[in-house]
């Protein structure tokens, strides 16, 4: 598939699961789609960008290292996502990246991810958990938030503060989830 056809299957892409599947899979088959792809997503005034979130999400299920080259452009346009539809897997992608780097040690993860990346990961998440985000958000915000807590000393007040905070006033899976941050927190501490 060149970057042409590409781009078209993007822009007629529908949100099931089994087409957003098929398409990351021609981008596995042919990581020279990927530069577009990630082009794509940070254009933030395209309908299309959203699109291509759902994709970079379920490539990086699978090549997660590839984003790495791109970190920092990455971690820089972190604010500029404003659509709920690219928040999402935006946020799912800091996740994983959290997990393979704090939870898991993975070394090319680890050895990728500077204190300022981390940091800007961290912002972005508080912005998210604070802000109108939909559970889902809310929820991979407060997980990134937790990993990150174990390498910033900062971030653990500051998430048991936001959740004792907002608790009341969220959806019962906001609770659950927060019930479970918090009781990491606590066992952590």
């Amino acid at each position: 598939m060149n970057q042409n056809d590409f781009k078209r299957e993007l822009e007629s892409l529908k949100a099931y699961r089994e087409t957003r599947s098929r398409l990351a899979d021609e981008v596995l088959a042919d990581p020279s789609l990927y530069p577009t792809l990630l082009s794509i997503c940070f254009e933030f005034d395209n309908d299309v960008s959203s699109r291509a979130c759902w994709i970079l999400e379920f490539v990086s299920y699978k090549k997660l290292e590839w984003l790495l080259p791109h970190i920092s452009e990455f971690s820089l346009n972190l604010p500029k996502f404003k659509k709920d539809s690219a928040i999402r897997p935006i946020a799912k992608i800091i996740q994983l990246l959290c997990i393979a780097s704090i939870k898991k040690g993975t070394p090319l993860i680890k050895d990728n991810l500077s204190d300022n990346v981390l940091e800007r990961f961290a912002e972005a998440n508080f912005d998210w958990l604070i802000s109108n985000q939909k559970v889902a958000v809310k929820a991979y915000a407060m997980r990134s938030l937790f990993l990150l807590g174990k390498q910033f000393d900062w971030i653990y007040p500051e998430l048991k503060l936001t959740l004792e905070k907002d608790y009341a006033k969220h959806s019962a899976a906001y609770k659950a989830a927060a019930r479970d941050i918090l009781k990491q927190i606590e066992k952590s501490a």
